[in-house]
């Protein structure tokens, strides 16, 4: 594996990232963050996430400015046939290439798997789609809002909230699908170390999202015919949610039978305790309404310290309700030195850290997201181009005007 730059286990592993928005940035962030050289490869118009507010400058959103810590910037108009080939070339040295676009896109600038193992048999390729290739919905265009409600969830959403539809509070389709190419990835390097060659990965949000919500949701409908509907009866009760006390909300999971003991002793074993109802998990979750309206009943009755003070001396899972203000300031993150604090030239700046832990090789938080094509010199001169060949695709306006 080549490269150099960053500390952590993929030092060494080098990323051509023709990412863009959420998705695909979230994924090479943790490559970069993992010490991966990850070369984020820009039109001259730039990721448009650079222009979401707020942001120091017009140019460089915060939520660009985190996705993209790590990173360096490559200017590359791949409409111009001289742009094409500078990126060949690059992935011809590179381990990973990875790309969001759709697949007609892709193809238009003649840069799918077939160009790319070409110029390096050794490349894993990385398409993040919306929707996977052999199937109908293959060129429609996706987005979370678009996944999360073709998937079931904004349905499961539903049940929570009165019977209207809503999109999860976080951008879950891009995040999870994020995640699965990253393991995706990562899965296919440790093949071409054993085999020695590459191979072309597929990781449509469609698909992941489906599989993501049927890991719980499948239930009776894993057979043929059907034993029962696809939900999970816990997940999907209304009584589900934080619950009220006197003064504000707890959460407390009171899954198992320990749990349920633990909890009956408690509040005094009351005579309500002995009900069937509450004598295994598999009467808990077939009668799961009644169970959870009779806890949400009790909770309202105590203060969430009062609560709390129980819960932990009953070793029952329980937390407060926190807000997201609320987390930037809570004493564990603080503890655990999650919080990343950076001076930069736009003054000091808060990064979430990486939630892994090696004991060895351990990530590192990058430099916030990269001016627009602040490496475009830097990473050809460094792929072997000369300065008359940089100047040549200056020239032809292959790096942008």
């Amino acid at each position: 594996m080549r490269g150099s730059k960053g500390v952590g286990p993929l030092k060494g592993v080098k990323v051509i990232d023709l990412t863009s928005v959420l998705m695909g940035p979230y994924t090479t962030q943790i490559f970069a963050d993992l010490g991966a050289d990850v070369i984020k490869v820009e039109s001259p118009d730039g990721d448009t996430t650079r222009y979401l507010p707020p942001g120091p400058t017009s140019d460089c959103g915060v939520m660009f400015m985190n996705l993209n810590r790590g990173k360096r910037s490559l200017v590359l108009d791949l409409k111009q046939p001289a742009a094409r080939q500078a990126l060949l070339r690059l992935c011809s040295q590179a381990d990973i290439f990875i790309h969001s676009m759709r697949a007609q896109a892709i193809r238009s600038l003649r840069l799918d798997y077939t160009a790319m193992a070409e110029a390096n048999p050794r490349l894993v390729y990385a398409n993040l789609y919306g929707f996977g290739r052999r199937g109908r919905y293959a060129d429609y265009p996706a987005y979370d809002d678009i996944v999360q409600a073709a998937s079931g969830l904004a349905d499961l959403q539903a049940r929570l909230s009165g019977g209207t539809p809503t999109y999860l509070a976080t951008v879950v389709a891009d995040k999870v699908t994020g995640l699965t190419a990253a393991y995706a990835v990562l899965a296919a390097l440790y093949a071409r170390e054993t085999t020695g060659v590459g191979q072309e990965i597929e990781v449509p949000m469609f698909e992941t999202l489906v599989s993501f919500a049927m890991a719980e949701h499948l239930c009776g409908s894993l057979f043929e015919p059907p034993i029962g509907p696809p939900e999970y009866p816990r997940v999907v009760a209304a009584e589900r949610r934080p619950y009220r006390t006197k003064d504000g909300y707890i959460a407390v999971m009171i899954y198992n039978d320990k749990h349920w003991r633990a909890f009956f002793d408690v509040i005094g074993n009351p005579e309500w305790s002995k009900d069937p109802i509450f004598a295994n998990i598999r009467c808990r979750t077939e009668n799961i309404h009644d169970v959870l309206g009779r806890v949400s009943a009790l909770i309202e009755e105590r203060t969430t310290d009062e609560w709390m003070e129980d819960f932990r001396a009953a070793q029952l899972p329980a937390m407060p309700l926190r807000s997201l203000p609320d987390l930037l300031h809570d004493d564990h993150l603080e503890e655990a030195g999650f919080w990343v604090r950076r001076e930069t030239e736009h003054g000091t700046v808060r990064f979430p850290g990486i939630p892994t832990d090696f004991s060895v090789t351990p990530g590192e938080i990058g430099n916030p997201g990269p001016r627009l094509g602040a490496h475009s010199l830097e990473v050809l001169e460094e792929a072997g181009f000369n300065a008359e060949e940089i100047a040549s695709l200056q020239k032809t306006g292959a790096l942008g005007r």
